[in-house]
């Protein structure tokens, strides 16, 4: 859910710049990936409005602004919208990476398993353009940068991870559509494909793998930065697999 009338309770600072609208919205910003995205487009001078789960206790020390927001949620998104172009007015870059993983092939994969996984991955994304695409509309600039994944790509790895792979599927025709329906604007759409992330967790599940292979949160945070700060790159996908083919 999200409350605009509890706003100042969700803002943990805000700073003045020299700068002009630099705002980037980052969803999940909490997490490992989040946490190197945040980091990156702070330095590089940009304004981050970070989105954090409602309830916790989450925190993004960062980020210029913080707000809980549960993505997965059109109303709770469209009243953040509406408390957003109030607040800030323009947008120049929104970093959706709100996700999950969830092991299983067709048979041991339910309907449930399916519609956990599209609301996860496919409405956090999902509902965050819908709302904010007509912000961007209006100034005629603005980029939408995706998580993909390496499954949803190739049927082989796919198969084990149905349902993981089937909803960032959807994420990733959701960018190509978005790229295709804002051809004629300077609106941009990039979907950004990790392989195994290097993360405490994926460590410690996987503890016997060569983690040096693995690709590293803030090697996905500098090709967001360089894709978004590029105008002559549109509708690109990057692959960023480290050291696994």
């Amino acid at each position: 859910m999200f409350c605009p009338l509890e706003r100042q309770k969700y803002r943990i600072k805000t700073k003045q710049y020299n700068h002009m609208n630099r705002n980037i919205i980052i969803t999940g910003s909490a997490g490992n990936l989040g946490s190197a995205v945040v980091s990156k487009f702070k330095r590089e001078g940009f304004k981050v409005i970070a989105i954090t789960i409602p309830g916790s206790d989450q925190e993004v020390e960062e980020a210029d602004d913080v707000y809980q927001v549960d993505v997965t949620e059109e109303q709770s998104v469209k009243d953040f919208s509406k408390e957003y172009q109030m607040q800030y007015g323009s947008l120049e870059c929104m970093a959706l990476l709100v996700g999950g993983f969830a092991m299983g092939g067709i048979e041991q994969t339910s309907s449930k398993d399916m519609e956990d996984m599209i609301q996860l991955n496919f409405f956090s994304a999902f509902n965050m353009v819908k709302h904010f695409l007509p912000l961007m509309r209006k100034a005629n600039n603005g980029t939408f940068l995706f998580v993909g994944a390496k499954p949803a790509l190739n049927a082989g790895e796919g198969k084990d991870v149905l349902a993981y792979a089937l909803s960032k599927s959807m994420v990733m025709n959701l960018a190509d559509l978005i790229a295709n329906e804002t051809a004629d604007s300077k609106i941009r759409s990039h979907v950004f494909v990790p392989s195994i992330i290097d993360t405490p967790q994926n460590r410690a599940s996987m503890p016997d793998s060569d983690f040096s292979d693995w690709v590293k949160p803030f090697e996905i945070a500098e090709a967001m930065h360089y894709a978004a700060t590029n105008a002559a790159l549109r509708n690109m996908t990057f692959k960023l697999y480290g050291g696994v083919i």
